[in-house]
This record gives C-alpha cells, sequence and structure tokens, in this order.
C-alpha cells in the first residue's frame, strides 16, 4: 500500500469529513486551505490550485494561479 493509499484509509477509518492543508507565506506566517476529503485524492494527484495573488507576496493578480501539493509525510 503507497502513502496516498495509507493516509486514505486512516481519514475513512478515523470519519475525517475535511482537511486542512497549512503553508507559510513569504513572512512566515501561516494559511490554510480547508477542503472535503472527497477532494483529496484529486489534490494528491495533481495539486490543488489556488488564488496565489489573495497571499501577501506570493504573486500579481496577471500571474496568480498557483498549485498546493499536499506532504503525505505531514499527515497527523
Amino acid at each position: 500500500m503507497g502513502d496516498a493509499e495509507r493516509v486514505l484509509e486512516e481519514i475513512k477509518k478515523r470519519g475525517i469529513r475535511f482537511v486542512q492543508l497549512w503553508f507559510t507565506d513569504l513572512l512566515g506566517n501561516l494559511k490554510s486551505i480547508e477542503m472535503p476529503t472527497s477532494e483529496l485524492p484529486g489534490a494528491l494527484a495533481e495539486g490543488l490550485g489556488f488564488d496565489g495573488s489573495s497571499i501577501h507576496g506570493f504573486a500579481r493578480i496577471d500571474e496568480s494561479d498557483m498549485l498546493i501539493q499536499p506532504d503525505l509525510n505531514t499527515f497527523s
């Protein structure tokens, strides 16, 4: 069983309905994205798109499409 399958099975076993992906901005401030667990397989495979211009210092509005990739080693 791969890491993704192990994490998805654990999420199902625990009855988890939502997950939060945490990251820091350029100044070290914590930011998060919350999503239903039903979207996690797609996020693991392809990343999760978000608007980088909404995070101070990440990107200008005209180049703001960004991807966040979940790190399975941080699952707890």
